[in-house]
């Protein structure tokens, strides 16, 4: 049997490919749109899941890819980047990516998206993120994640001695 195919699922895999990688995208009979719905389906815990999140940064497309174990600290966040963070509509996730809100992949988009990759994606030798379908992930890693998108690390939430 040969996996489906969706336009924004093989734009992420040629993109994937161009970065030397050939994970298995996963497809779902349902959609796992929520980090604990993807969490249950692939048998993990829900912070390996890798969020992608489309906010606004003082009106410019951001990705963050996020944990699925916290949220992101929107305030906290805008204030360490030094501008204001926003949540971004959906028509603008889907001109940033090519993708729509609950697939977005780490990569894949119509042009470079500036992104923020978690630290605690750090703690887990895998990690699954969207594969451009909200019924399709793939497996990765932290030091991946921050390859394949030329991602920064960083926190997206204060430290616990802050919050």
């Amino acid at each position: 049997m040969t996996a489906p195919s969706h336009p924004a699922v093989d734009r992420v895999t040629e993109t994937l490919a161009g970065h030397g990688l050939s994970p298995e995208i996963v497809w779902f009979d349902d959609a796992v749109t929520t980090a604990p719905l993807a969490a249950a389906a692939l048998g993990v815990e829900v912070g390996q899941i890798a969020n992608s999140l489309v906010f606004t940064l003082d009106g410019d497309p951001i990705l963050v890819l996020t944990s699925g174990a916290h949220r992101v600290d929107t305030d906290w966040l805008g204030a360490q980047l030094g501008g204001v963070i926003g949540r971004a509509s959906k028509e603008a996730v889907k001109d940033a990516t090519g993708q729509v809100i609950g697939g977005v992949a780490p990569v894949g988009h119509p042009a470079p998206v500036r992104t923020l990759v978690d630290v605690d994606l750090a703690g887990y030798d895998e990690v699954w993120a969207a594969a451009g379908h909200a019924k399709t992930v793939f497996p990765t890693t932290f030091d991946e994640l921050v390859r394949i998108t030329g991602g920064t690390p960083h926190a997206v939430e204060a430290p616990k001695g802050e919050r």
